[in-house]
C-alpha cells in the first residue's frame, strides 16, 4: 500500500515532466487549422433525414442552392451545401455567397474594435465641428439635427435617416437622373448630397431601418483608421479570426469571384434597368443594384463556415479567443425593448437569442445564435418568392430542425479537425 501511495504521489511529478505543463492545468484546445473553405467538404457531414429535410425545403421554395453550418459551444459540428451553386457546381460548405445585411453585423464589430483601440466611440458625433464626419460634410448640412447623430445612432438605425421617397443605396439611377449624372455617384458624392436634406426626425427618438446609415459607418472607420474599408475589416476583423475568404461583392455575373456561388431569380421575375442606366433590361440579381457600393450596409460574400468562426470570435464564449472584449460584446448584445435595435445584431433578446438576417435579390441569409450554445447559419443563391419574410420561414425551420436533430449532431470540431 506504502508503494502505491509513493507512486499515486509521483504520478503528477512525471506528468509534469513529461508534458512540461502542472497535471492540473487543462490542456490546450487543439490547434486552429486555416483554410475552413477548401478543407470542410460535404462529405464531413451526414444525417440523412436532416439533409432530406434541407433538401425538401429547397424544393418548397425552388432554391437552387444553399448552405447551411451549424456551430455548438464555438465547435463547428455540422456543415454541407444543398442543391448548386451554378449549373455544374454542387453546393458547399465552403462556396462564398452574398450576404447582403448580415455585413451590418461585420461592420459592427469593426467599430466596436476601433472603440477599443480608443479611436470612436459609441458617443462620438458624426457631424459639427466635434463629428468625426464633419470636416468631409458639414459644409453641405443644413438641418442643425445632423450635429445631434452619433456612431451609436448609426449603429442601432436611429440617426433620423428614412426611405421615404425610396432608399438611396437601391435607387442609384433614380438618384442620377435627378442631379443629371452620367455615372453613379461615389459614396463621398452620394452623402454630400443626402445630407443636404432635412432629417426625417431627431436622432434618438425613434427608428427606421438605414443603409445609408451603415455606409456612413463604413465611411467611419475609413476615416479613423486612415485604411480603405475593406482593408481595415481584413486587417482587424477577419484575419484574426481566421477567415481567409470574405470580400467585396461585384454587381454583375462577370464579377463573380472564383469559389462564389452564383445567384438566380424566381423564374417568373421581372427584369429591370441596370442600376448604371448602361442596359435597359437586366436579372435584378446581376445589375439590378449597386452591390459593391453599399460597403458596410450589405456588400461582403462569404461563406457558411466562415461565417461560424467570425460568431465564434464575437459571443463572449470560450473555448475560441474572441477579438472583442466582454464589454463590446455585452454592448452589441443588450437588449432594451422591442423598439430598440441593437447594434448589429438585427435583434437580441433577454433570453440570449441573437439574430441577424439579410436579404435582397439572389441571396437570402440567416444566422441564429440560440441560449444553449447552438449557432445554425443558412446562406441561399436563390430570390423567395416571399422576398425578406422568407428569414422567418427559415428560422421556423432551424426550430423544427433542433427540436429533432440537436441530439444527434455529432461532438466535434470541424475548425480543429478534418472529423
Amino acid at each position: 500500500m506504502k508503494g502505491l501511495r509513493i507512486i499515486s504521489w509521483l504520478l503528477p511529478v512525471l506528468l509534469f515532466a513529461c508534458s512540461g505543463r502542472p497535471a492540473h492545468e487543462t490542456p490546450p484546445p487543439p490547434e486552429f487549422i486555416p483554410n475552413l473553405n477548401g478543407r470542410i467538404t460535404n462529405e464531413l457531414s451526414s444525417l440523412p433525414k436532416l439533409d432530406h429535410a434541407l433538401d425538401s425545403f429547397l424544393d418548397f421554395w425552388t432554391l437552387h442552392g444553399a448552405s447551411l453550418a451549424i456551430m455548438r459551444n464555438d465547435s463547428l459540428v455540422y456543415a454541407r451545401g444543398y442543391g448548386m451553386a451554378d449549373e455544374s457546381t454542387p453546393m458547399t460548405p465552403g462556396t462564398t455567397l452574398r450576404l447582403a445585411s448580415v455585413s451590418k453585423l461585420l461592420t459592427a464589430v469593426g467599430i466596436m474594435r476601433l472603440q477599443e483601440q480608443g479611436l470612436v466611440f459609441l458617443d462620438t458625433p458624426v457631424f459639427g465641428p466635434a463629428g468625426v464626419l464633419g470636416p468631409d460634410f458639414d459644409a453641405y448640412i443644413r438641418d442643425e439635427n445632423y450635429c445631434l447623430i452619433t456612431v451609436e445612432h448609426l449603429l442601432r438605425h436611429q440617426a433620423g435617416f428614412t426611405v421615404y421617397g425610396g432608399d438611396p443605396m437601391f435607387t442609384t439611377l433614380t438618384i442620377m437622373r435627378n442631379y443629371g449624372l452620367s455615372s453613379p455617384p461615389s459614396a463621398h458624392e452620394l452623402v454630400r448630397r443626402m445630407v443636404a436634406k432635412p432629417l426625417s426626425y431627431q436622432p434618438g427618438s425613434t427608428q427606421q431601418y438605414s443603409n445609408f446609415g451603415y455606409l456612413l459607418l463604413s465611411l467611419i472607420i475609413e476615416k479613423v483608421s486612415g485604411m480603405s474599408y475593406e482593408d481595415f475589416m481584413q486587417q482587424e476583423v477577419f484575419q484574426p479570426c481566421g477567415c481567409e475568404a470574405f470580400s467585396i461583392a461585384g454587381n454583375y455575373l462577370k464579377d463573380r469571384q472564383p469559389g462564389e456561388s452564383k445567384y438566380y431569380m424566381q423564374p417568373d421575375s421581372e427584369r429591370c434597368p441596370s442600376y448604371d442606366g448602361r442596359f435597359a433590361s437586366v436579372e435584378k440579381c446581376y445589375g439590378g443594384n449597386d452591390i459593391s457600393s453599399l460597403k458596410g450596409a450589405g456588400a461582403w460574400i462569404g461563406s457558411a463556415v466562415e461565417m461560424a468562426r467570425l460568431v465564434a470570435c464575437i459571443d463572449g464564449k470560450g473555448p475560441v479567443e474572441d477579438i472583442i472584449s466582454a464589454e463590446s460584446v455585452r454592448q452589441m448584445t443588450t437588449w432594451f425593448d422591442e423598439d430598440t435595435f441593437s447594434l448589429g445584431w438585427v435583434d437580441t433578446k433577454p433570453t440570449g437569442e441573437w439574430t441577424r438576417t439579410g436579404s435582397f435579390s439572389g441571396t437570402s441569409a440567416l444566422v441564429k445564435v440560440y441560449p444553449d450554445g447552438e449557432c445554425w447559419i443558412f446562406i441561399s443563391n436563390t430570390s423567395a418568392w416571399r422576398g425578406s419574410r422568407f428569414t422567418k420561414d427559415t428560422a421556423a425551420l432551424f426550430k423544427r430542425l433542433r427540436e429533432r436533430f440537436s441530439a444527434q449532431l455529432p461532438r466535434r470540431d470541424l475548425f480543429t479537425s478534418e472529423d
